[in-house]
C-alpha cells in the first residue's frame, strides 16, 4: 500500500473541498466494504492496476524463464494439476467439495 500511495496520490487519504476526510487507501480497493459508487470503483481499479504494473512488472510480471517454468511445472504436478502452464482453462477439474448451490455455474 505504501508503494501505491507513493506512486499515485489518488490513494492517499485527504480532505475534499468541503473539508470532509476522504476514504482510506484500503477502502478504495475493497468496494464491498466501502460501498463505493460504480464510477469510483472503476477509477480505483484502473489506477490500482496501472500502479501495480508500473511498480512491479520488472520484478514480478515478466515472462518466466525456462528455470521458472520447470519449477512451476514440478509444483503443479505435485499438486495434481499437470499441464497447467500455457493455459488458464482449469475448469474441467472436478470440484469434490463444491457447494451444491454452485454446481454447474462454472462449467463450459
Amino acid at each position: 500500500m505504501h508503494d501505491i500511495c507513493n506512486y499515485d496520490t489518488y490513494f492517499v487519504q485527504k480532505y475534499d473541498t468541503v473539508g470532509i476526510l476522504g476514504l482510506l487507501p484500503e477502502q478504495k480497493q475493497v468496494d464491498e466494504i466501502a460501498r463505493l459508487g460504480k464510477s469510483t470503483i472503476l477509477e480505483c481499479l484502473v489506477r490500482f492496476c496501472d500502479a501495480i504494473e508500473n511498480l512491479y512488472k520488472r520484478e514480478y510480471l515478466h515472462k518466466p524463464t525456462a528455470r521458472n517454468l520447470r519449477r512451476l511445472v514440478q509444483k503443479d504436478e505435485a499438486r495434481g494439476f499437470s499441464r497447467m502452464i500455457g493455459g488458464i482453462d482449469c475448469m474441467h477439474w472436478q470440484w469434490k467439495n463444491c457447494p451444491t448451490a454452485w454446481q454447474g455455474d462454472y462449467g463450459n
